[in-house]
């Protein structure tokens, strides 16, 4: 990927140990091929004339290389890291935010409870049921460690953390609250959480029963450290030790931190909002610091100037190891990428040319070696040093790529394994909040008094409405749901928010499903809930979704709040229809905001698409990933490069692991994974025959006495020879000009010989490929033109990749099997008879290119 800034190369090289290798061995090699230039001038200056030119070009090349591939391999280790750190940074903070949303909704819901406004305005005085009250509350939220109760003078009516008895408060809270019509945010310290450096608490006034006049203060104080801390950790279980999360206020102070011995909670630290690739320094220690503010959340833009910040010291930010990506990567599938590198590392592309570039000059240079005169002792010296310095720099190159593509998709891979673990955060943690509602609107005293099955008057129609008001009026504060409904026991639905259902029916009247009613009336306590599986809802237009239910008990059993036995009688229950299809569409479009070319997917165990952000994978269909990566354990995440629907992707998967109590220990378990998939390029044909062409390797026979030296270069997936003493030399197939060879057969083109910049000639171009088999070769960035020449007829021949020129024993060359005047007239077995090299009978083969109709007059030898 593009670096997004400049940076000092030199301040980061120390901390790279994989760079500093390559730079010190692309240096050595540097210095190798200068030594060999120098030893040629001064030695043999008209032996190695010819050379001399050959081994220039290759020095320069080297020179622009080493400095581009340094940088890139610098930059593409940066920018991994710093990906890294920005998706963590907003992990912290989105996690933050949409927890915190859901605590907007529950005080404006809470404090219009109307047993908790008519204690605060006097009307009871049962000070014990509005502590039971309050604590069920906590039962179910867990986030909460205080629940306050206040009258219009700051004294406290109710609390429920007996261990920090309050008295009353003098916080300018308390004022703000009873003038607002919502409600009040505070982060920092205050007299209401004695003994703690700061506190988060939501507030909003609580009104009279009868008059609507302010009578007091409700405010929950939202377990802080606590929630930040189950953060924090969370983040080490995924392997991400050596950054330090943070949590930062406006004035750049740390509020919360993932590790207090480095970074402690109230220090003021260096931020970097633009995301700029340099150190920043923090108590004498160097970081990379990725600092992120939120986007908000369904219009709630969060504690005011919160930022979620990570920091990586420069001395641990670069440990990991990037070599074992491509140890695992499927041949095909690294080559196939590989190919796409001009769209998703252009630095990467660029080297890859370079070094095809420079193994083009080098192979250049040893067919030039083996046509020189062996018997000069001087030269010779030379020319065996140019190819073991040839060979070297190709080791050292494939080397460089490989570090640099393993650099580039480690980042891709850790950045969709960071993607997927944030969504299945948002997931588990949104829904335990539905987990929670359900049963805390079970014990609404209104809705109980409506299933009252000893009340006369229960189900009135004045009763019916009432409760459709409270139905409607919790939709309005919790937008996440479709519908919420109260049936009874045998199922009907007796009142319900939003009661005209997509088809024009009314929801009212319908029935629970038989095995939804049975594990309902079937709870035995407040703290129990159901969860439908994830299925299509006729209250949900038919479409998939989860519908989360609670017993609703008898009225008279709400002094057992909490802890009711079998004699409680479940009088019917509460539905609520969670919007699956807009939150996890909102979850998936959220996290995947700024990853272009990626696709998200929320599915289930058996890969069925619960939630999609890619068209073309609808709602309900199967998503095809893996076996393995469906079974990824809870709380875990794994990522592969792979062909995934025609294409070379990065896939990412994460499986939830809970929230709180929340599938952890409550008996409920529904396994939901997230899945990312990064897409860098359509899939290439012959892709797996490239790569194994790319390790082929043959061995030298150079110790043996007499034989040949051959150029050897691949045409489709054979491996080709000829006598060094008939190649010219080897040209990019770009250089070819596309000129008419009047219908000549394989002919495509010309290719200039140039001498020193000038043009001398130009030469027919034969696609060897189509003169052998009759196919055209496919277009190839790694294609070649060998220039060969056989008395006074040069020609081109376009093949598919160079591979080496190598010295063979006669004993291993044969005659081939067939007709007088084929191409192929010999046969080398290499590597000890393991690879078979066809040789080609260059007089034959331009016969055969000459049977055709004359092509055109050369055209004219430039000035």
């Amino acid at each position: 990927m593009p670096t997004p800034a400049p940076f000092q190369t030199e301040k980061f090289i120390p901390f790279m140990r994989e760079v500093t290798r390559c730079e010190s061995a692309l240096r050595e090699l540097n210095l190798m091929w200068r030594l060999i230039e120098s030893s040629a001038k001064m030695n043999c200056p008209q032996e190695a004339h010819s050379l001399l030119p050959m081994m220039r070009a290759t020095r320069e090349g080297f020179q622009q290389l080493e400095t581009e591939l340094v940088r890139s391999l610098v930059g593409e280790s940066i920018g991994q890291v710093m990906d890294g750190l920005g998706t963590s940074a907003r992990q912290v903070i989105d996690i933050v935010v949409r927890n915190l949303y859901e605590r907007t909704a529950d005080v404006g819901f809470l404090a219009t409870d109307q047993d908790l406004c008519r204690f605060v305005a006097g009307l009871d005085s049962d000070q014990g049921a509005v502590l039971t009250r309050l604590r069920e509350y906590r039962n179910k939220y867990t986030v909460y460690d205080e629940i306050l109760l206040l009258d219009l003078q700051g004294a406290v009516v109710a609390q429920i953390d007996e261990a920090s008895p309050v008295e009353g408060t003098q916080d300018p809270l308390l004022a703000r609250t009873l003038q607002s019509a919502g409600y009040v945010e505070t982060f920092g310290p205050t007299d209401l959480r004695p003994g703690k450096r700061h506190a988060l608490l939501y507030s909003q006034r609580m009104l009279h029963p009868q008059t609507g006049e302010p009578v007091g203060m409700l405010c929950l104080s939202f377990a802080f450290a606590d929630e930040m801390e189950g953060i924090f950790r969370a983040r080490n279980q995924h392997g991400q030790q050596r950054h330090i999360p943070l949590l930062l206020d406006s004035s750049h102070q740390v509020i919360a931190s993932g590790d207090p011995l480095w970074v402690p909670v109230g220090a003021h630290v260096p931020v970097n909002e633009a995301g700029a690739l340099s150190l920043q320094v923090h108590a004498g220690r160097a970081y990379l610091v990725q600092t992120v503010a939120t986007a908000g959340y369904q219009g709630y833009p969060g504690p005011s100037g919160w930022r979620g910040q990570v920091m990586a010291p420069v001395d641990l930010a670069f440990s990991g190891e990037s070599s074992q990506v491509l140890d695992a990567l499927e041949p095909g599938v690294a080559h196939g990428l590989l190919s796409h590198a001009q769209d998703f590392c252009p630095p990467l592309h660029a080297i890859v040319d370079a070094a095809d570039t420079i193994r083009r000059v080098v192979w250049n240079g040893q067919v030039m070696t083996g046509r020189q005169h062996q018997d000069v002792a001087r030269l010779k010296a030379v020319l065996e040093q140019i190819g073991e310095t040839g060979a070297l720099t190709n080791e050292v190159f494939s080397q460089s790529i490989r570090d640099l593509y393993g650099t580039v998709l480690m980042s891709s891979m850790r950045d969709g394994e960071l993607l997927t673990q944030l969504l299945v955060d948002l997931l588990d943690r949104n829904l335990y909040e539905r987990a929670n509602d359900c049963r805390w609107w079970a014990l609404t005293p209104e809705l109980r008094a409506l299933l009252d099955p000893h009340a006369r008057d229960a189900r009135t129609a004045d009763r019916l409405a009432g409760a459709q008001r409270i139905l409607e009026h919790i939709n309005s504060l919790y937008t996440v749901y479709a519908r919420l409904m109260v049936y009874d026991r045998e199922g009907r639905v007796l009142a319900s928010s939003r009661p005209l259902l997509e088809d024009g029916r009314s929801a009212v009247g319908m029935a629970i499903e038989p095995d939804t009613l049975a594990a309902v009336l079937a709870m035995r306590g407040t703290q129990s809930y159901h969860v439908t599986p994830w299925r299509p809802s006729g209250f949900y237009g038919g479409r998939p979704t989860y519908v989360y239910h609670a017993a609703i008990h008898a009225p008279g059993d709400v002094g057992n709040v909490g802890n009711v036995g079998d004699a409680c009688e479940v009088v019917g229950g509460i539905g609520i229809v969670f919007n699956a299809a807009e939150e996890f569409e909102a979850m998936l479009r959220g996290a995947l905001e700024k990853k272009s070319r990626t696709q998200g997917f929320f599915v289930s165990r058996s890969g069925t698409v619960l939630a999609s952000a890619d068209p073309s994978v609808p709602v309900g269909s199967t998503l095809q990933v893996p076996e393995d990566m469906l079974a990824v354990p809870n709380g875990q995440s794994l990522s592969r490069a792979m062909v995934h629907g025609d294409a070379y992707c990065i896939v990412a998967c994460a499986a939830s692991h809970g929230y709180r109590e929340f599938k952890v220990c409550d008996g409920y378990s529904e396994d939901v994974l997230a899945i990312s998939v990064h897409s860098f390029g359509a899939q290439v044909a012959g892709a797996q025959e490239a790569a194994r062409r790319r390790r082929t390797t043959l061995l030298s026979e150079a110790g043996t006495t007499g034989g040949r030296e051959m150029a050897t270069f691949f045409v489709g997936d054979g491996l080709f020879a000829l006598p060094t003493a008939q190649v010219v030399e080897a040209l990019p197939a770009h250089s070819i000009a596309a000129v008419s060879a009047a219908g000549l057969a394989g002919c495509v083109g010309t290719v200039p010989l140039r001498s020193h910049g000038k043009v001398l000639e130009y030469v027919w171009v034969f696609d060897l490929h189509e003169v052998l088999t009759g196919q055209r070769t496919p277009p190839s960035a790694q294609g070649q033109v060998v220039v060969a020449q056989e008395g006074e007829a040069v020609v081109g021949l376009l093949v598919g990749e160079l591979h080496s020129v190598l010295h063979f024993a006669e004993a291993s060359i044969f005659p081939a099997p067939g007709l007088p005047g084929a191409v192929v007239s010999e046969l080398i077995k290499a590597n000890a008879g393991r690879t078979l090299i066809q040789c080609l009978n260059l007089p034959h083969l331009v016969r055969r290119l000459r049977a055709g109709r004359e092509p055109q007059a050369p055209m004219p030898v430039a000035a």
